[in-house]
């Protein structure tokens, strides 16, 4: 197809891959639309367009652990000479594959590198960046941000500032990532809730002092409320002094988690009601100050483009989901299954928009360890393409979907990256060879994508 997206023998399309049909009007910049209860993202033309997306591409891709070596680089610096050099031939790649987005992680050149344009969609971290920051003076660390602490919303605004307001007149961006997979729940990460992680910041975190202020407020008599949670303390003041207060209940994460299980645990055990209680309606209102605070901080900084959410690693809560849908333009979720349709149905109860930031699939016969790393382990290429193919296909019969992101350009080293991932997610290999089964099926998809969204779903 080369590096232009087809303008006549084939559908007409805008200069950003979008269906030129006259469906929806340019805004200058991308924006999301409903026709006939179907969302589509309408390009700045007005085409009507659909993100699909490769995360991470960029040349310096994956740091072998404990060590400042990248063999992507390597082999690029060897193929290609220079880094300039490398961009034109990637974006004219990734546009011969039907893909029009770099997503999140990506070097931002190679969107202008091509005779096609390429969107972005890049990821901000900007309320885990606050969490990096304070984590840096304080002993008791935070796995979510402190949305309590003042500084909290003004951070947020100066990251917004420093990053999209420069940038707020840039057609080829689609939005912003606030953050990539907090920490919602229970998960992969720890059995913490995150009532129990605020309640075990440092003393005099705003955080700590606000969730021991809520449960005062909602439960009033102590002797109550410590039948529930059983710590050492022995008044509401006395709580303050405790250095761990410990869950006195846990459960599985929300991808493990059986609605009727926990019924019956609940039932059986009614202070175990009381107190998940507490938790998710702790979360709620975490949720709705985080996407109150950063949504109206990247407006504020740049107005024209949209907001694309925090990446949910996974579909949380109700009431989280729900306050996303209240403050974004677009909800965005990671789902490293074979089928992402129960996510999606999870997630499209917002009656927004719906993004898939990450999604991928390795095979055996790539020769890399694929001992750390999320998603489906398949024996071959052959059938690796084959679930992208199931998948996206899937993904796209759903009216509420309007973009999906593969991670990732290329492979990791088998050395392992620095979280210790080595698995074949890459479209090409370090050695910059390309999958020809999956970019093949690859292309075939994306081209069809725009005639398969929102019809009928199949099995």
């Amino acid at each position: 197809m080369g590096d232009q997206w087809p303008m006549s023998g084939q559908t007409p399309r805008t200069r950003w891959g979008g269906i030129a049909d006259r469906r929806f009007d340019g805004s200058g910049f991308f924006h999301a639309e409903q026709s006939d209860g179907v969302f589509w993202l309408v390009d700045p033309d007005g085409g009507r367009f659909l993100s699909k997306g490769v995360n991470t591409v960029r040349f310096d891709q994956d740091e072998i652990c404990n060590s400042k070596r990248v063999p992507y680089a390597d082999t690029c610096r060897r193929k290609y000479g220079d880094e300039s050099v490398w961009r034109t031939a990637v974006a004219k790649r990734l546009a011969g594959w039907c893909f029009n987005t770099l997503g999140a992680w990506s070097d931002n050149a190679v969107a202008s590198a091509g005779r096609a344009p390429l969107a972005l969609a890049p990821n901000l971290d900007l309320g885990m960046s606050f969490a990096w920051h304070k984590n840096e003076q304080a002993d008791n660390k935070q796995h979510f941000p402190d949305v309590f602490d003042a500084d909290f919303d003004s951070h947020v605004r100066r990251r917004a500032r420093e990053h999209c307001a420069a940038l707020s007149g840039e057609q080829r961006i689609i939005g912003w990532f606030i953050d990539n997979e907090l920490r919602w729940d229970p998960d992969w990460r720890g059995p913490d809730e995150l009532l129990t992680l605020f309640l075990n910041l440092s003393p005099a975190a705003p955080g700590r002092t606000a969730a021991i202020a809520w449960l005062r407020e909602r439960h009033h008599d102590f002797a109550r409320f410590n039948s529930t949670w059983r710590t050492h303390a022995h008044s509401w003041d006395d709580l303050n002094t405790v250095a761990l207060i410990a869950a006195p209940y846990t459960r599985k994460p929300p991808y493990e988690r059986d609605a009727q299980s926990e019924e019956q645990a609940n039932r059986a055990e009614p202070a175990r009601a009381v107190f998940m209680a507490d938790c998710d309606s702790f979360a709620s209102l975490v949720a709705s100050r985080y996407f109150q605070l950063t949504g109206a901080a990247i407006k504020a900084a740049d107005p024209n483009h949209l907001v694309l959410g925090c990446r949910f690693a996974y579909p949380p809560l109700r009431p989280v989901i729900d306050a996303a849908g209240r403050h974004l333009d677009i909800v965005s979720f990671n789902c490293y299954g074979l089928d992402p349709s129960p996510a999606i149905d999870a997630f499209a109860g917002t009656e927004k928009p719906c993004l898939i930031g990450e999604f991928s699939f390795r095979a055996a016969d790539s020769d890399l360890p694929n001992t750390n790393g999320a998603g489906p382990l398949l024996a071959t290429q052959a059938e690796r393409a084959a679930a992208f193919r199931r998948y996206v296909t899937l993904a796209l019969r759903q009216p509420a979907i309007v973009g999906y992101h593969w991670f990732e350009h290329a492979d990791q080293p088998a050395e392992g990256r620095f979280d210790g991932e080595n698995s074949n997610y890459g479209t090409v290999t370090v050695k910059d060879d390309v999958y020809a089964e999956l970019t093949q099926t690859m292309t075939a998809v994306n081209r069809e994508a725009e005639a398969l969204h929102g019809l009928a779903p199949f099995v």
